[in-house]
């Protein structure tokens, strides 16, 4: 290193990571005008940020996801699944399908925060919670370690603007603990605004507009932290779901 020179701030590293990520989903917003391909490229943007800066037990993409008992939800813009045990995850016609039980948190992605946006993402939220999720016993060198209880799963909401006249005011909080349970949203960003997260009191943080993405992983990471390993998959309940589809297929 030259005499007097210093490395960049932590701090403007992670403002020109924002930048980055705002200038991209602004092309995308100004550049595509048909709705669907203009959230296609939306959602591709967010999916390629998580895999560059999530650390690699983490894996994330738009998915559907599935139980052991034949049931699937709603697909899914972004989910973070574990990238290490997940074993049963496929594609069929660019189609990925994953198992409840490998699901951290899921996310869905828009340009603009609304409150039918917002209601929209509880309802795809609820559709993935309900879901059957197994746990079995792990086996380890020194003996077997419990069957893990399944965490709840965190859902989110990721976008490029408000379009409330106060982005993430007093009206946005009011919708937002309007969402309860299985419906309920625990974090998200607005990249123009702000990051924002819902405590399990009900307590809700606002970042500034400045740190809205930096902020927002920081909460994502202390979020997946907490969670630390999904619970090992019971691969004879999913086995079992398939020999039972074999058996009425024989009768047949």
């Amino acid at each position: 290193m030259v005499r007097g020179s210093f490395p960049m701030s932590l701090r403007e590293v992670y403002r020109q990571v924002q930048l980055q990520m705002a200038a991209n989903l602004t092309a995308s917003n100004v550049a595509i005008t048909h709705s669907g391909e203009k959230g296609s490229a939306t959602e591709a943007d967010w999916l390629s940020w998580f895999k560059t800066y999530l650390p690699k037990r983490y894996q994330a993409d738009k998915a559907i996801v599935v139980d052991s008992k034949d049931r699937i939800s709603d697909q899914i813009d972004a989910i973070i699944y574990d990238a290490q045990y997940s074993h049963l995850v496929f594609s069929h016609n660019n189609v990925k399908y994953i198992p409840a039980e490998s699901v951290y948190c899921i996310f869905e992605i828009k340009q603009n925060l609304t409150k039918q946006y917002l209601d929209y993402a509880g309802k795809k939220a609820r559709s993935v919670r309900l879901l059957h999720r197994t746990s079995t016993p792990i086996p380890h060198a020194g003996g077997v370690f419990d069957a893990k209880e399944p965490h709840f799963i965190p859902a989110g909401v990721l976008t490029l603007n408000s379009s409330w006249v106060e982005p993430l005011g007093a009206t946005f909080m009011k919708n937002l603990l309007s969402l309860k349970n299985e419906y309920s949203i625990q974090l998200g960003c607005v990249i123009h605004e702000g990051a924002f997260s819902l405590s399990e009191n009900d307590e809700i943080e606002i970042s500034s507009k400045e740190t809205a993405l930096i902020s927002f992983f920081f909460t994502l990471l202390s979020c997946l932290k907490k969670m630390a390993t999904v619970p090992a998959i019971d691969l004879n309940a999913y086995a079992r779901l398939l020999y039972a589809e074999n058996s009425v297929l024989n009768k047949d």
